[in-house]
C-alpha cells in the first residue's frame, strides 16, 4: 500500500567483540553505503532511511553526515532525485554505546527514544516496525552489496562462494595471527585459508588452540575444524555460526578459561536486563568462572556451567 509510510533502517551498531568490518566501509567508502540505501528505498517505496550508528564511531558517523551533505548537492538525495520524483532522506543516529542496540527491535526502540529492549516477536518489522510502520533492517556490509549488484547482476553476485551462502564476505581477523586485519574473500572460503595464506599464520609459528569463527557470541572451534567452509551452513553444522565474520585467532599459550571469562564479562556487563537467563544467569556465570580463574574451582563447576 503506497500509502502507508515504509522505513529503511541501516544497522551501523557493529559492537560485536573482534567485528570491524562496517566500520571500514563507514569510514573509507560511505557513498557506498548510501547508494545502497537509496536504492532498497527506492525499492520498497520509503522516503525517509535511518543509519542507527554505534556511539564509539565519531569519525564514521562525521564521514557519513558529510557524504550525505555531498550527495544531497549533487542531487542524489533529497527532493525529486535526480528527476525522478522520488524523494529520500537519510539520517544519521548516533547511539550510546550499548551493545543490545545492535539487535533490530531494540534498535527500533532506541530510534523511538526509549529505552533499547528487544520486542517480542511476531509481529516482525516488515509488519509492524519503526513508529509501527513496515520496516527492513540490514546490515551495512549487506547494504553496500546492493550497488555491485545492481552494476554487474544478481549471477554475477550468486557466482561468488557456495550456492546457499553466495557473494563475497569480509572478514575482521584479529588475536594471535602475524597479519590481523581485514579480507574480502568468497563465502565458504576455509579457515585454514584465512588464517594461514592471508593473515600470515600464528605468531612464532605457535599451534593453534582455538578460534572463534563469527564474533564473540559464536562457540569457539580447534584445530580439527580448520578446514571448515566459512558460510552459514557448514558453521551451523559444526555447532557455531558465521555471525559478524570476525575471526579470533588463539595460540597454544592462551588460557582459554581466562579468554571464556572475558567473554562472559562483557555480556554480563551488555546485558539489557529483559531476560531472566540472562540478567541473572551470567552473573551466575561469571562468579563461578572468576572462582575457577583464581584457583578456587570446585568440584562440579563445569557441570553447573553446562546447566547454567
Amino acid at each position: 500500500d503506497p500509502t502507508i509510510p515504509k522505513y529503511l533502517c541501516c544497522n551501523a551498531d557493529e559492537g560485536e567483540p573482534g567485528t570491524y568490518k562496517d566500520r571500514a566501509i563507514i569510514e573509507k567508502d560511505p557513498h557506498q553505503l548510501l547508494e545502497g540505501i537509496a536504492i532498497g528505498c527506492y525499492a520498497i517505496g520509503a522516503n525517509n532511511a535511518y543509519i542507527y550508528i554505534r556511539g564509539e564511531f565519531a569519525l564514521g558517523a562525521d564521514r557519513l553526515e558529510d557524504a550525505i551533505r555531498e550527495a544531497c548537492s549533487k542531487g542524489y538525495l533529497g527532493n525529486n532525485i535526480l528527476g525522478s520524483k522520488f524523494n529520500l532522506n537519510i539520517y544519521v543516529h548516533r547511539g550510546a554505546g550499548a551493545y543490545i542496540c545492535g539487535e533490530e527491535t531494540a534498535l527500533l526502540e532506541s530510534l523511538e527514544g526509549r529505552r533499547a529492549l528487544p520486542r517480542i516477536k511476531p509481529p516482525f518489522p516488515a509488519q509492524v516496525g519503526l513508529f509501527g510502520k513496515p520496516t527492513v533492517i540490514n546490515n551495512v556490509e549487506t547494504l553496500a552489496c546492493i550497488p555491485h549488484i545492481i552494476n554487474r547482476g544478481a549471477g554475477w553476485f550468486a557466482a561468488i562462494g557456495p550456492a546457499k551462502s553466495p557473494g563475497p564476505k569480509l572478514f575482521g581477523v584479529s588475536g594471535h595471527v602475524n597479519k590481523p586485519g581485514l579480507y574480502e574473500l568468497p563465502m565458504g572460503t576455509p579457515l585454514r585459508e584465512i588464517i594461514y595464506t592471508h593473515a600470515g599464520g600464528i605468531k612464532g609459528d605457535r599451534k593453534l588452540k582455538a578460534v572463534i569463527p563469527g564474533g564473540v557470541s559464536a562457540p569457539m572451534l580447534t584445530e580439527k575444524d580448520l578446514d571448515t567452509p566459512m558460510d552459514f551452513d557448514s558453521l551451523a553444522a559444526k555447532g557455531t555460526m558465521l555471525g559478524s565474520g570476525a575471526v579470533v585467532v588463539m595460540d597454544e599459550k592462551t588460557c582459554v578459561v581466562k579468554a571464556a571469562l572475558i567473554v562472559h564479562e562483557f555480556f554480563h556487563h551488555e546485558s539489557c536486563g529483559k531476560c531472566t537467563p540472562c540478567r541473572e544467569g551470567l552473573d551466575w556465570i561469571v562468579k563461578v568462572m572468576r572462582r575457577v580463574e583464581h584457583g578456587e574451582g570446585k568440584e562440579g563447576d563445569l557441570d553447573l556451567l553446562l546447566k547454567l
